[in-house]
Protein backbone atom coordinates (compact mmCIF):
# COMPACT_ATOMS: atom_id res chain seq x y z
CA UNK A 1 0.00 0.00 0.00
CA UNK A 2 1.45 3.43 -0.90
CA UNK A 3 1.62 5.64 2.04
CA UNK A 4 2.09 9.31 1.65
CA UNK A 5 3.33 11.91 4.01
CA UNK A 6 1.47 15.71 4.04
CA UNK A 7 1.78 18.56 7.12
CA UNK A 8 -0.22 20.83 8.70
CA UNK A 9 0.75 24.29 9.89
CA UNK A 10 -0.67 26.20 12.50
CA UNK A 11 -2.72 27.99 10.38
CA UNK A 12 -4.47 25.18 8.56
CA UNK A 13 -1.59 25.82 5.58
CA UNK A 14 -1.14 22.13 3.85
CA UNK A 15 2.20 21.03 2.26
CA UNK A 16 1.31 17.73 0.29
CA UNK A 17 3.39 15.11 -1.26
CA UNK A 18 6.21 15.33 1.30
CA UNK A 19 7.58 11.83 0.37
CA UNK A 20 10.11 9.51 2.19
CA UNK A 21 11.79 12.36 3.90
CA UNK A 22 9.21 15.62 5.31
CA UNK A 23 11.49 17.17 7.28
CA UNK A 24 14.19 17.87 3.90
CA UNK A 25 11.75 18.89 2.04
CA UNK A 26 9.89 20.94 4.18
CA UNK A 27 12.88 22.85 4.38
CA UNK A 28 13.59 22.88 1.15
CA UNK A 29 9.83 24.79 0.21
CA UNK A 30 10.00 26.68 3.33
CA UNK A 31 13.33 28.47 2.50
CA UNK A 32 15.17 26.77 5.37
CA UNK A 33 18.03 24.40 5.64
CA UNK A 34 17.05 20.77 7.28
CA UNK A 35 19.31 21.49 10.25
CA UNK A 36 17.56 24.24 11.10
CA UNK A 37 14.42 22.52 12.04
CA UNK A 38 13.49 21.46 15.72
CA UNK A 39 11.37 18.72 16.45
CA UNK A 40 7.55 19.17 17.43
CA UNK A 41 6.30 17.26 20.15
CA UNK A 42 2.96 16.30 21.66
CA UNK A 43 2.01 14.80 25.28
CA UNK A 44 -0.49 12.15 25.00
CA UNK A 45 -3.16 11.29 27.38
CA UNK A 46 -1.27 8.57 28.48
CA UNK A 47 1.83 10.54 29.30
CA UNK A 48 3.47 9.18 26.73
CA UNK A 49 5.57 12.52 24.39
CA UNK A 50 5.82 11.80 20.52
CA UNK A 51 7.16 13.31 18.15
CA UNK A 52 4.66 14.61 15.86
CA UNK A 53 6.39 17.05 13.21
CA UNK A 54 9.03 20.11 13.08
CA UNK A 55 9.01 23.56 13.59
CA UNK A 56 10.74 26.21 11.17
CA UNK A 57 11.03 29.61 12.44
CA UNK A 58 7.88 30.60 13.65
CA UNK A 59 6.28 27.80 11.53
CA UNK A 60 5.11 24.69 13.22
CA UNK A 61 4.17 21.95 10.87
CA UNK A 62 2.21 18.34 11.90
CA UNK A 63 2.75 15.65 10.00
CA UNK A 64 -0.06 13.43 8.59
CA UNK A 65 0.43 9.71 7.00
CA UNK A 66 -2.35 9.73 4.74
CA UNK A 67 -3.57 6.25 2.97
CA UNK A 68 -5.79 6.06 0.21
CA UNK A 69 -9.49 5.59 1.35
CA UNK A 70 -10.71 1.41 -0.10
CA UNK A 71 -13.63 -0.64 0.56
CA UNK A 72 -14.59 -3.78 -0.92
CA UNK A 73 -16.31 -4.19 -3.45
CA UNK A 74 -19.67 -5.53 -4.12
Amino acid sequence: MVTWIMGRDQYGNTHHDLGAHPRQELARRLGYSAKSAKKQYTDKKSGEVVHTGYVFGKTWITLYRVEPWEQPGP
